[in-house]
């Protein structure tokens, strides 16, 4: 059964192309471009998984996790950082389950999404 998938992501193409996978896949995607918008649709819509990059516009992707973190339910989703950088060191980045490097390794990706333990480069075992 598929899951209902926030992607917050500001790289329209990237945007595009993640929602796309993910509905070939059967679940059900909603898209954003802004951290504040995240917010507000994760309230609202309440999706099982936030796939989150951590470069926004308007504020970063960890002010976002901090957010949906803190908000009545937050703490049982799924998120997952999208980000250019490797390996991020900083304290914020325990707000994740889990983190992957862009562009992402769709296996990778999938296995996050639907919540197994995901093995790879990304993740090594």
């Amino acid at each position: 059964m598929g899951r209902h998938v926030l992607i917050v992501e500001d790289d329209a193409d990237s945007r595009e192309a993640l929602g796309e996978l993910l509905r070939s896949w059967g679940h059900e995607v909603d898209v954003t471009a802004e951290g504040r918008q995240a917010v507000v649709l994760t309230r609202e819509r309440r999706p099982d998984v936030v796939p989150l990059d951590l470069g926004l516009p308007d504020i970063d992707g960890y002010e976002v996790a901090r957010r949906i973190r803190s908000a009545p339910g937050g703490e049982a989703l799924c998120l997952i950082a999208l980000t250019g950088n490797g390996e991020d060191e900083d304290p914020r980045a325990a707000a994740f389950d889990a983190h992957i490097l862009k562009p992402a390794d769709p296996e990778t990706l999938r296995r996050s999404v639907e919540g197994q333990p995901a093995v790879g480069a990304d993740h090594p075992q």
